[in-house]
């Protein structure tokens, strides 16, 4: 083994150990008591318009989203190319419009799988990822509930790609691009998740033949930072009623204890040896 595919062989070792020790450490968030900032979503009141789409694209350096209504036909998934989309839905109280996008997760699964803390949790809140540190495996892809860290396949620098909740606008005081260009009344709301489960409790109390009692994201895989309100159940609108609420961290924390180092150490070390060896060894057998 050369000296390059050794130590590529020990960073991946290194790299599964805190695995790990990250995961074994999450630590349980008050997420109500915290000032953890949020968006809240209320699909009663989106017009299903698409501004927050190109508002969204423009903030991001990402092209322009496709203006023909008929993309509404499909159920469409955030991509590469957008962070966030409006679907329409179809429903027994008829067309609801919902806007997908990360859900930054109070206690993500993403940032838990990152072995070098690429896709990084703030302080303030949003989950962003740092291509400064990653180191490709796209763990955060596979570990995500919500199916949306997304992956430029096409780009000879690939980069991962998901909502930041605009975190440089953030940094600056400004609000997300998509809630300062919602023409919704008041639609998309921005502000500390605390005080938007407020909002959201006050509007179904205000309204209760108008909402169903239930804040999608309040205790969802832990609690979201992302909320909806709506008058439908979650369940019709394409909304995940599987995912219990616990924290994806604290359901892998107990398995991560009890497996040996050494069985999170033998599988790249095998990989890294078969990748070392195996063309060097074809090449003799070409020679002999």
């Amino acid at each position: 083994m050369d000296r390059k595919m050794f130590f590529k062989t020990l960073q991946l070792s290194v790299g599964a150990t805190l695995l790990c020790n990250q995961v074994g450490a999450a630590e349980t968030v008050d997420s109500e008591k915290s000032n953890l900032l949020g968006l809240l979503i209320d699909t009663t009141r989106c017009l299903g318009c698409r501004a927050c789409e190109f508002a969204c694209a423009e903030a991001n350096g990402l092209p322009e989203p496709d203006d023909d209504e008929s993309v509404l036909d499909n159920q469409r998934k955030t991509s590469e190319t957008q962070l966030t989309v409006i679907n329409r839905c179809e429903t027994d109280a008829g067309e609801v419009f919902v806007k997908k996008q990360c859900m930054h997760c109070v206690q993500p699964a993403c940032t838990a799988a990152c072995l070098t803390k690429a896709m990084y949790k703030t302080s303030e809140g949003p989950v962003i990822w740092r291509g400064e540190k990653c180191m490709g495996c796209r763990f955060c892809m596979i570990s995500c509930p919500f199916d949306i860290p997304k992956f430029e396949y096409n780009s000879a620098v690939p980069k991962i790609l998901k909502c930041r909740m605009c975190f440089d606008r953030l940094q600056k005081g400004e609000q997300p691009a998509c809630v300062e260009n919602c023409f919704g009344d008041e639609a998309l709301l921005f502000g500390n998740r605390s005080d938007l489960l407020q909002t959201a409790r006050s509007r179904i109390c205000s309204e209760p033949e108008k909402y169903i009692s239930h804040i999608y994201g309040e205790h969802e895989v832990g609690g979201t930072e992302c909320l909806y309100l709506a008058s439908v159940p979650f369940e019709k609108l394409g909304f995940r009623n599987d995912l219990g609420t616990k924290p994806f961290p604290e359901l892998t924390k107990q398995f991560l204890y009890t497996v040996p180092v050494v069985v999170t150490l033998l599988p790249p070390f095998l990989l890294a040896l078969s990748r070392a060896y195996g063309p060097e060894k074809n090449h003799k057998e070409g020679e002999e």
